[in-house]
């Protein structure tokens, strides 16, 4: 009998070798091929493929388009990420670190679905019914609908989609479920592979929506074949500060929704709670007429958020000043003191500069440059900024502010919640919707903010 085949795959690309590696020559990783054995399988008969759609071409005039309904999910942020609520045959794929709160968010909207949308099927595969249990007593859940399954055979796993037939499928987590089909260990390249299409067809086949939760690696992304992402129809990323209350639901992902949308929850004792307006949150606590401190709105998907950019200027004391960004992007701060340096005449070769989104939130929009170097200016000047004044603009490397998108939305947020003045490019002063209650001032170049300003 001929013995199975020896293969040696990269578990971060999925790269195959003959031979071990110690480093993958198409994506760089170190110590990342595991030998696995490929099983000889019997010979499908010619069209025994699984499909998902229909049986052959149709011309494109002939498709009917079907609006699908979504269904809730229970908990609005997390409907807001996903585009307005679960697609029915939809895919969906959430990461996040060890503990963030990837289980209890599911379990919640496990709960919530199934009080009123039918049966829920919640598998766990590094989890027994008596914990996950737990879980939902600790958190004051019900539903009658609601059925949890320890498994993390894919084969069994379709044998419980068939019995019950639920409404909504969840598995926790797609790196424990294995496949008899392949001779490998959970986890590795090809076993998620074969489980992410498993359960691609059965909920394309189905309409079932399914939720998979994933391992991420050390460096934030997505554990496993860059290809689950491909697969799967929505990624999802749970982000959050192990030192702050709120955690962050950020879509990269939506074939049925924005792209880049945000959801903030707020973790408490009793689970994960919806926060509806994000920039009360990250305001609560601001200090007023401190030099250093500007309120910046960013843009996050769809939604508006205020949020704090808090600057430091010190004396040097060991030979080169350090620059450090928290919640920014490093080289863009460099790039920005540059910028002031030249066009608006405030030398800083000789300072240390500390800057810092507060509340443990990221900005990564090029928006954020005008309030990032009217914070340094301020603390550099030791002159507070207007407690209802809000910035926002990006600066071009010859000082000069460019325009932004969504500038109306952006004045909008600040009015409502009682700011009075609103710095803005030159650019979007005409394009901004201003409400009566809000003094929009345009400027063109970074002298001229920090005038307006400071």
């Amino acid at each position: 009998m001929k013995s199975p085949k020896v293969l040696f795959v990269c578990q971060t690309c999925g790269s195959q070798s003959p031979k071990w590696l110690g480093r993958c020559p198409d994506c760089g990783g170190w110590n990342s091929f595991v030998e696995e054995r490929a099983a000889a399988a019997a010979p499908e008969p010619r069209g025994a493929a699984p499909v998902m759609g229909g049986k052959g071409a149709r011309a494109y005039t002939s498709v009917d388009t079907v609006v699908a309904e979504r269904l809730t999910t229970g908990i609005s942020e997390f409907d807001r990420v996903l585009g307005g609520g679960v697609v029915p045959g939809s895919l969906v794929l959430l990461g996040g670190e060890p503990g963030i709160g990837k289980s209890t968010l599911l379990l919640q909207a496990a709960a919530h679905f199934a009080s009123g949308g039918g049966p829920v099927l919640y598998c766990s595969g590094e989890e027994s019914e008596h914990q996950v249990k737990m879980r939902g007593d600790r958190l004051g859940l019900g539903g009658q609908s609601l059925f949890l399954l320890a498994e993390t055979c894919i084969e069994r796993l379709l044998e419980e989609v068939d019995r019950l037939k639920p409404s909504l499928l969840i598995v926790d987590s797609i790196q424990t479920v294995f496949s008899l089909k392949i001779a490998s260990a959970p986890g590795s390249v090809s076993q998620v592979r074969q489980a992410a299409t498993d359960l691609l067809f059965t909920a394309k086949g189905r309409n079932l929506p399914t939720i998979l939760v994933g391992h991420v690696t050390k460096d934030g992304s997505l554990a496993g074949p860059k290809v689950l992402e491909h697969v799967v129809d929505t990624v999802l990323y749970f982000e959050g500060e192990q030192h702050h209350a709120h955690r962050l639901v950020r879509a990269v992902k939506n074939r049925f929704g924005a792209v880049s949308e945000l959801g903030v929850f707020e973790m408490t004792g009793t689970g994960l709670r919806a926060v509806p307006n994000p920039s009360t949150l990250f305001l609560s606590e601001r200090s007023t007429n401190v030099p250093g401190s500007t309120v910046l709105c960013t843009i996050e998907g769809s939604r508006p958020i205020l949020v704090e950019v808090q600057a430091l200027v010190s004396a040097a004391t060991y030979g080169n000043a350090r620059r450090t960004a928290n919640g920014l992007d490093q080289s863009r701060l460099a790039l920005l003191l540059a910028v002031l340096d030249k066009r608006a005449g405030l030398s800083l070769a000789t300072d240390d500069v500390f800057v810092n989104v507060a509340g443990g939130i990221r900005v990564d929009e090029p928006a954020a440059d005008l309030a990032v170097l009217v914070a340094v200016a301020s603390s550099l000047r030791n002159r507070a900024v207007a407690s209802d004044a809000v910035v926002f603009g990006e600066v071009g490397l010859a000082g000069e502010v460019r325009a932004t998108t969504q500038a109306a939305l952006r004045v909008r947020e600040a009015a409502q919640l009682g700011f009075r003045r609103c710095v803005v490019p030159d650019g979007n002063v005409q394009a901004a919707d201003v409400p009566a209650s809000m003094e929009v001032v345009g400027v063109r170049t970074v002298g001229e903010a920090l005038d307006a300003l400071l």
